[in-house]
């Protein structure tokens, strides 16, 4: 299953930017990918490690803003049409194996 990470958090001040940026970076050295400036998606094992990753996000929220959490099946995620520059992106592929560091 997937899991897919939505956010709007404000910017406009020095403080607010840099816990923006230190959230981003927090969902990259959690093995998120990022699919666009504010939304990054992740293959989890099954709905505990859901869980998981929701209380790991939960715990390193910023002060201010929205953070909005989705999970999908594999099938639901390799069926996402992508359209970049006006053409149709080819559809994306399911790891074939979960990757352990």
């Amino acid at each position: 299953m997937w899991i897919l990470v939505m956010f709007d958090l404000p910017t406009e001040t020095k403080l607010q930017r840099k816990a923006a940026t230190a959230f981003r970076n927090f969902l990259l050295d959690e093995g998120f990918e990022r699919s666009q400036f504010s939304v990054y998606a992740r293959f989890v094992n099954g709905k505990e490690a859901f869980a998981t990753r929701v209380n790991r996000i939960e715990r390193h929220l910023p002060d201010a803003g929205d953070v909005q959490i989705l999970n999908f099946t594999d099938r639901q995620y390799r069926d996402i049409v992508h359209f970049s520059d006006q053409a149709r992106r080819k559809a994306r592929e399911n790891p074939q194996q979960l990757v352990m560091f």
